[in-house]
């Protein structure tokens, strides 16, 4: 794999108008969600019926157009880049893997099952916590390259860790979900969460690639063409789903409109605990700059696209789950962005830090 081929990926241009105004378009999607949900409640009962084996045929087709184009960004020749910078990536596992989903897990416990608990529908208090749980146990894929350019980070860093996580993914999301469902007391539908596994990260993963190659093989231009004209594509379909999700959870966002700020409450403090611990774990160990600024915000962001696939096929576009996810969306760009400020403004700090090491 060239170097050339390496670099395209990982350095996209600056945010496109649909990702930085993420915010505006899911706020404007919860709107004509609930509006269009109550004024024909018939027409999204019968797309909610269409389904095969607990799949929802017309949200697997957009999902499908959601995550394939973020997954054909993913190199997975660049895994042999991953020793290049070992600590950070080191503290990218740590973090993604070991803190992340159990961290979540926790705050789901004490904000959902206890601070927040009199105000929220007790009969879905178990679904609000999957649907964090789901969340965090999803390391942000394409996004994180946006992330990583606004930081001036590593490109062949950033893609390597990227293509990690998603190798771990496939193989870990099925059983670390399963895990902390259990602890937290929620039944685990285990063919359910298979087939959302295959559905959603394998059959996707393997879409991409073979994709990916039959574009490579007519060089980088032909693969940067195709992802400049399917990235919309991506957004649109992440928007219509939103717009399914909304005109089912209508009814219980107008009886408690403020539960989307409770359910965000955790979301924010994990995604600033985590962007934290992984920046200031990369300075101890004496990384770059240009690597703790991708590793910090793959740690606080979420490959939300499936986390929305995984909620709705194990609880329903009616859940709890559901709702949880799409914050994670609505909460996204802005927060991200107030990260990546962060890092930016702390940089002669941080490379202080690290050059004593």
């Amino acid at each position: 794999m060239n170097t050339q081929t390496l670099h395209a990926p990982a350095a996209p241009a600056p945010m496109s108008l649909f990702e930085r105004w993420l915010t505006l378009w899911v706020a404007l999607c919860i709107v004509a969600g609930i509006t269009l949900g109550q004024l024909l409640p018939g027409p999204f009962q019968a797309i909610g019926r269409l389904e095969v084996a607990q799949v929802n045929l017309p949200v697997g087709l957009l999902i499908w157009v959601m995550i394939i184009p973020m997954l054909l960004k993913v190199d997975f020749g660049a895994l042999h880049q991953v020793g290049a910078h070992w600590r950070g990536i080191g503290v990218t596992l740590f973090v993604n893997w070991a803190v992340k989903p159990f961290s979540m897990a926790l705050l789901a416990w004490i904000f959902i099952r206890h601070v927040f608990a009199p105000w929220l529908p007790a009969e879905q208090l178990d679904s609000y916590v999957a649907g964090l749980i789901l969340l965090a146990a999803a390391p942000c894929t394409a996004m994180v390259f946006v992330w990583s350019r606004l930081t001036n980070g590593h490109p062949l860093f950033t893609l390597s860790q990227v293509a990690l996580n998603d190798t771990i993914m496939v193989f870990a999301f099925a059983p670390l979900v399963a895990l902390l469902l259990g602890l937290s007391a929620i039944t685990v539908p285990w063919a359910t969460l298979i087939t959302s596994v295959a559905l959603y990260i394998v059959v996707p993963v393997i879409v991409a690639q073979l994709w990916r190659r039959a574009l490579l093989r007519r060089g980088t231009a032909a693969l940067e063409a195709a992802l400049a004209r399917i990235g919309p594509w991506s957004i649109a379909a992440l928007l219509a789903t939103l717009v399914l999700l909304f005109a089912f959870q209508g009814r219980a966002i107008l009886q408690q409109p403020l539960v989307i700020v409770m359910l965000a409450v955790p979301i924010l403090i994990q995604v600033f605990f985590n962007s934290g611990l992984a920046y200031w774990l990369n300075r101890r160990v004496g990384e770059a700059h240009s690597v703790a600024c991708p590793s910090a915000l793959i740690g606080a962001s979420n490959f939300f696209e499936l986390a929305v696939a995984a909620a709705i096929s194990l609880f329903g576009f009616e859940s709890g789950a559901a709702l949880a996810t799409v914050v994670g969306v609505l909460i996204e760009v802005p927060v991200m962005l107030l990260v990546v400020n962060i890092v930016n403004r702390s940089r002669n700090w941080y490379e202080a830090g690290a050059a004593r090491r």
